[in-house]
């Protein structure tokens, strides 16, 4: 059970994240995220659920998912060991990164390598929303085609407004969330009909 989770464990599993979370918070997500799947230590919809309240509310959204897990684990020894575990190996790997790259940035090997790592990047970024919107856009689909349709409507204007960079992502997400809402108390759940018997 999560509850029992070692404090070591939770210690060493989130330095393990912290030590390869390399590409940005993209990368570190993903890592986050194999890890809850790996040891089971929340259910998708509840790590989708935490992910959802971390983008609510201000602050670095890493460290609030970190903070939720950690609780979730065992309370607030797991919140220091999983926040320890996450940060240390980052700080310092970035200080000294920091130093060595005021040295070699201007080489023409650290630019093309530095150009490699940004689609990379983004790819995971991609891959982690495809693998996010899968399990959403399944359970709509089980409720109904109206439902279905909806949350592709959503998906798709939210990408719309984020990528335009013009609007607040709070301002999209309670928005989103008021209609979302609005909708699915006017929609009644309409679940596939059983096979009947022959």
């Amino acid at each position: 059970m999560p509850a029992q989770t070692p404090l070591s464990k939770i210690f060493l599993i989130w330095l393990s994240i912290g030590i390869q979370s390399f590409g940005g918070g993209s990368a570190t997500f993903f890592l986050i995220h194999q890890a809850c799947d790996k040891y089971k230590w929340v259910t998708e919809e509840e790590f989708l659920n935490a992910w959802a309240l971390a983008q609510l509310t201000p602050g670095i959204n890493l460290i609030k998912l970190t903070i939720f897990i950690g609780f979730r684990l065992r309370r607030w020894p797991g919140v220091l060991m999983a926040m320890a575990g996450l940060l240390i190996p980052s700080s310092l790997v970035t200080i000294l990164m920091t130093a060595a790259f005021s040295l070699i940035q201007g080489l023409p090997e650290i630019k093309a390598i530095m150009r490699g790592i940004l689609p990379a990047t983004i790819g995971l970024a991609l891959a982690m929303s495809t693998q996010f919107a899968s399990p959403v856009l399944k359970l709509a689909f089980r409720e109904g085609k109206l439902r279905f349709l909806f949350h592709v409507i959503i998906l798709s204007i939210s990408t719309v407004a984020m990528a335009s960079a013009q609007f607040s992502p709070a301002l999209i997400l309670l928005l989103t969330a008021l209609i979302t809402t609005l909708v699915l108390i006017l929609t009644p759940i309409q679940p596939p009909k059983e096979d009947q018997p022959t």
